[in-house]
């Protein structure tokens, strides 16, 4: 089956997002990627559930809401009510991790884990069951366009096995950070099945372009 492609819009054009968001759906985009930062968890501050309710009209295919805040578990109703189709949060953001993601699917989302580069995934056996995708930063999160890690390529293969050990192959494996034509497919030799791209498929000749090119 091919990789999915998530294009984040936090590359896009801020002035005209859901001219963006529509034309990231007609140009082949499976799911839109939606970055969240509050200036505490990471150094950078973007959009709030307001922007994503402004948004949720200009495309059918799913919001990916990637929440890199501190204490997500407060904010999961209002992005949830604003279209957030998945949610995912920080290993590293909450104390009580299992019951934040619990809050997620009994609020109506799917529901996402993300490890920053350096978190280990140790606590993958303790989680599993309760999630539907696995998102491994291959960046610090906070800024678009930084290169890619490459120490995280051995993550990813970890975390695959992991799951297929765990019985949880289903369980969607989210890369983020440095995609581009050669760590895409990287990326998805090591077990990835979804990639997150900004500045590849916004710096492209075309947003369809730089999609296609990602398939690998």
């Amino acid at each position: 089956m091919s990789v999915l492609i998530a294009p984040s819009i936090l590359s896009g054009d801020f002035a005209n997002l859901g001219q963006t968001v529509e034309d990231l759906q007609a140009s082949g985009a499976d799911w839109i990627h939606v970055d969240v930062m509050d200036g505490c968890f990471v150094p950078n501050l973007t959009i709030g559930p307001q922007v994503v309710a402004a948004l949720r009209p200009y495309a059918k295919i799913p919001f990916d809401v990637h929440l890199m805040i501190a204490q997500p578990e407060r904010s999961i109703d209002h992005y949830v009510r604003a279209g957030a189709d998945r949610i995912t949060v920080h290993a590293e953001a909450t104390v009580h991790l299992q019951r934040t993601l619990t809050a997620i699917r009994e609020a109506g989302a799917k529901v996402g884990v993300a490890f920053n580069p350096s978190t280990s995934v140790e606590i993958l056996p303790y989680i599993a069951d309760v999630i539907d995708l696995v998102l491994v930063m291959t960046v610090n999160p906070g800024f678009g366009g930084q290169s890619f890690i490459p120490a995280t390529l051995h993550k990813i293969k970890s975390v695959h096995e992991k799951l297929r050990e765990l019985g949880r192959e289903s369980v969607e494996i989210e890369v983020d950070g440095g995609v581009n034509e050669q760590t895409a497919r990287l990326c998805t030799e090591a077990g990835a099945t979804v990639l997150v791209a900004g500045s590849h498929v916004f710096s492209a000749p075309s947003l369809a372009h730089g999609i296609t090119s990602l398939r690998v």
